[in-house]
């Protein structure tokens, strides 16, 4: 089993506030107010350095002695913050090392602003050197400091095992990082590989993960031993090349991110056991490599899956449902609660909505409440889309069950997800369809993988499974 070697982050608040330095956190439309009272000295510093509380603008004021005695951070406009999250997280990547604490910060926004904070200390270093925010912060009052850490822990598990390539992050290392998780929180894990997965009815995840000579898998994980059930499902394709419908070298280059959907439902794995939630939890992860082969899958081939439905391949792209109907398949004979996967699958859903809001599936009024509100307390946004069930003619090709790439190239997102919703059986269920890629560095969110959803669903998980 090869080792898992990610770099270690210390996303933590400080736990020594006696040194720590006061941070004022000013709405562009107060600073003259807040600078009403203030030594002349403070004001004219303010003025003489252009500071006008724009978003994330920081400026340090010096004492007598010449070194920093406070520090001010802009909170801008409304309209300003409207247009983005973690707004403080700017400032923690633009002030020196040190510990703050904050003041004058809306109570309400105080939670998103402590995990960004957090969040903006990561920074993927294993191949090339490189710096998180140095900043410490001393957790706000009224903020569950060892909720967020968890939180902040389970995000960087999600962007290490996604940043990482596929030549130190194929089926096996995905395995020892699941085994790494399992072993931290008192988890059991089984694994069916190569072969074994036809002998144990898995037929779709070995077609597809059968042409890479690293063994493809079924990673199953338990935790948990009272309350209702939560099986998580998690597209684990550590790199697809296309097969033998060969993606162009444009398409392939971040293929490395193919595997979001197990990275991000790992992490949120580690939320749920970290946080003892009272559950029964099941993580299963076809993990594989779309390679190309002698033996790989071919278009037009028909596939039988764990369930007998027949599969035409149009399309050995178009990998990432197979492996995933029959992993719901087997997650949906237990019957639990609630099943929900998390896939990078398609791009027809990057095109809809962008790389920043995690798009899901889901039918049922409660679980669809839950997950909307619990994206807007998580500063985790996300986005409804439709079960159309009238497109389901789209993926009955006729010579067979179910087409895994209908032609015409019309709803692609839709189609898949009702792909997927034919393995689910009568289970509840959601589905996600995330992109698990930052192409452009923000505020806690540097270029690079990132999770999308899983603090959403930590917040729904409550209301959803009456926790």
């Amino acid at each position: 089993m090869p080792n898992v070697e990610f770099p270690a982050h210390s996303l933590s608040f400080a736990t020594d506030p006696g040194e720590a330095l006061p941070l004022h956190v000013t709405d562009a439309d107060q600073l003259e107010d807040w600078l009403d009272g203030r030594s002349e000295q403070l004001r004219a510093w303010v003025r003489a350095n252009g500071f006008v509380a724009a978003l994330g603008k920081v400026l340090l004021v010096p004492g007598a002695d010449g070194a920093p005695e406070m520090a001010l951070v802009g909170y801008g406009t409304e309209s300003a913050r409207a247009r983005g999250r973690f707004h403080l997280a700017a400032a923690a990547a633009a002030l020196p090392a040190g510990t703050y604490r904050l003041e004058g910060l809306d109570p309400a926004r105080a939670e998103e602003e402590a995990l960004g904070w957090l969040l903006s200390g990561y920074a993927f270093d294993r191949y090339h050197e490189q710096q998180g925010a140095a900043a410490r912060l001393v957790a706000p009052d009224g903020v569950d400091a060892a909720r967020l850490e968890v939180i902040a822990a389970g995000e960087a598990l999600t962007r290490d095992l996604i940043n990482t390539p596929a030549n130190d992050m194929g089926p096996d290392t995905l395995e020892a990082a699941c085994r790494d998780l399992a072993t931290q929180h008192g988890a059991d894990v089984s694994v069916t590989a190569a072969d074994d997965l036809l002998v144990q009815n898995l037929p779709l995840i070995h077609a597809v993960g059968r042409a890479s000579d690293r063994a493809p898998r079924l990673i199953d994980m338990r935790w948990g031993t009272c309350g209702p059930r939560l099986t998580l499902v998690g597209k684990g394709v550590c790199f697809d090349t296309g097969g033998l419908n060969l993606k162009p070298g444009s398409s392939m280059g971040l293929m490395k991110k193919d595997m979001g959907g197990a990275a991000t439902v790992l992490g949120l794995a580690h939320m749920i056991m970290a946080l003892n939630l009272p559950l029964r939890l099941r993580v299963l992860i076809p993990a594989v490599e779309n390679a190309v082969s002698a033996n790989a899958m071919r278009p037009g081939d028909i596939l039988t899956g764990r369930n007998g439905k027949t599969i035409e391949i149009n399309n050995t792209d178009a990998e990432g449902r197979l492996v995933l109907a029959d992993a719901l398949t087997l997650g949906a004979e237990e019957a639990p609660d609630l099943l929900i996967s998390m896939a990078t699958l398609t791009g027809a859903a990057r095109v809809a909505v962008g790389p920043d809001l995690a798009p899901y599936y889901a039918d049922d009024p409660a679980l669809v409440a839950a997950i909307e509100e619990g994206g807007v307390l998580a500063a985790d946004p996300v986005w409804r889309m439709p079960f159309h069930t009238p497109y389901e003619a789209l993926i009955e090709p006729g010579i067979a069950d179910l087409d895994n790439a209908p032609s015409g190239g019309f709803a692609g997102s839709i189609t898949a997800a009702l792909f997927l919703r034919r393995f689910a059986g009568d289970t509840r269920y959601a589905h996600f369809d995330i992109y698990g890629w930052n192409p452009t560095a923000a505020p806690a969110r540097p270029k690079g993988g990132v999770g999308m959803g899983a603090r959403a669903l930590l917040a729904a998980l409550p209301a959803a499974l009456t926790l």
